[in-house]
């Protein structure tokens, strides 16, 4: 690895890729999986463009709030579908985590967006490491426990498999581990 600049890549490829695999189980014919794949595509282009390193591009001073106000909303529509399905808490959490991460980039000062790599500024004040920490947290638990789930689920799934590859509830699982991997290596860097 040539230091930040290639991890940031990295994680660039995975958010989208794992932003592209879920555009394409919308497509799914299970109500569950289409349902989810739609705001989990958002994650994962909307991750992928905030990892670009800034020696590529440095987004203007306007599109931190306008990341902040999408994922605001992606929230609120999670927080909407948690009554339906449980899991939609995870993806409350994430897009929380997104609006976090774009109001520390908007508040911090124009020169520590041009840090080499994918580093970014935190906010000013004490409250900062709290949320970083529990985030950090929280997608640390989400990525072990779906990761031992998601090995079970390969090799002992019984009855009939699905018909599509995009019907898959593992391929959900994989998605969203992925992304919560992403998400810890982009609070690292807060």
């Amino acid at each position: 690895m040539h230091g930040p600049v290639s991890a940031a890549w990295l994680l660039v490829a995975l958010c989208a890729a794992t932003g592209a695999s879920c555009l394409l189980r919308l497509r799914s014919g299970v109500d569950e999986q289409r349902r989810s794949a739609g705001g989990e595509a958002l994650m994962g282009f909307g991750m992928a463009a905030m990892a670009v390193p800034a020696a590529v591009f440095s987004p203007p001073r306007w599109a931190w709030p306008v990341y902040a106000a999408v994922f605001g909303l992606a929230a609120l529509r999670a927080l909407w579908a948690m009554r339906r399905e449980r899991h939609h808490l995870h993806h409350l959490v994430g897009t929380a985590a997104m609006v976090y991460m774009a109001v520390a980039m908007a508040a911090a000062p124009p020169a520590e967006h041009h840090m080499d790599g994918m580093a970014m500024a935190g906010m000013p004040g004490t409250g900062v490491p709290l949320v970083t920490g529990t985030l950090l947290l929280y997608f640390t638990g989400y990525v072990l426990l779906t990761g031992a789930r998601l090995v079970p689920a390969a090799a002992t799934a019984g009855g009939p498999a699905p018909g599509r590859w995009g019907d898959r509830p593992e391929l959900a699982r994989a998605c969203r581990l992925s992304m919560a991997i992403g998400m810890i290596a982009m609070l690292l860097t807060m």
